[in-house]
């Protein structure tokens, strides 16, 4: 018997927060749903911009922002029975590239602020102190700076966003020789992005940070892509 493989999105994006998004929150629930996923991962972009867009309040308030387009996916995927996971795309404030984080939850978000203002160097220090993997998205797409191998855990192998060309032949390479972790992910802003790639899993996870740990531990990760898409 074949066995069963669990399908999660890492790099999803809600028009709640990510203000190049183009779908709210419980839609994007929905649409993955019907996708057939059992679980995404709500990425929404931060980066100086956004907390300073806030205005003058608590660094606290802004996290809470930050946070409403990931709990209205939560408590629609608790609804209709879809896990939604939490993790961030940091972008460092004197830099264009993009990282994936996962294994943070909010007290680590309230507790750690303006996490922009740290550079990758600072920041993987902190992320391993706090036992979070950071991945480079899409790191070949043109304009962007591939990231010094000892600084990242893992690379974005497979980018869907059908608007950018972020070679991910080159990506996948990358990863493969220097002993990085992969995944992938439809890096979903519209419609049409939703279910492009992602990966399977042996196991359900519940959180990202048994993410985080079921990548730590060598698990069998697959990477999906959807050709149809």
């Amino acid at each position: 018997m074949k066995q069963q493989l669990y399908l999660i999105d890492t790099h999803v994006h809600t028009s709640e927060v990510s203000r190049c998004g183009r779908v709210p929150a419980v839609e994007m629930v929905r649409y993955y749903k019907d996708a057939g996923y059992q679980g995404i991962i709500i990425t929404d972009h931060y980066y100086d911009g956004y907390f300073e867009s806030l205005g003058d309040q608590p660094w606290e308030a802004k996290v809470e922002e930050f946070l409403s387009g990931y709990i209205a996916a939560l408590e629609e995927g608790k609804r209709i029975g879809l896990n939604v996971m939490l993790g961030i795309e940091l972008r460092f404030h004197d830099s264009i590239e993009d990282y994936l984080v996962y294994g943070l939850d909010e007290d680590f978000l309230i507790q750690n602020p303006e996490l922009y203002r740290h550079n990758l160097e600072s920041f993987k220090k902190l992320a391993d102190k706090h036992n979070l993997l950071i991945f480079q998205a899409h790191p070949f797409r043109p304009g962007m700076k591939v990231a010094i191998p000892c600084l990242l855990h893992g690379v974005e192998v497979f980018n869907g966003n059908p608007r950018h060309d972020s070679h991910n032949d080159l990506a996948h390479e990358f990863a493969v020789q220097n002993g990085l972790l992969m995944i992938a992910g439809s890096d979903a802003h519209q419609p049409g992005d939703v279910g492009r790639a992602g990966i399977r899993l042996s196991y359900p996870i519940y959180s990202a940070e048994e993410l985080v740990e079921y990548y730590r531990q060598g698990n069998q990760v697959e990477i999906f892509v959807n050709c149809e898409s």
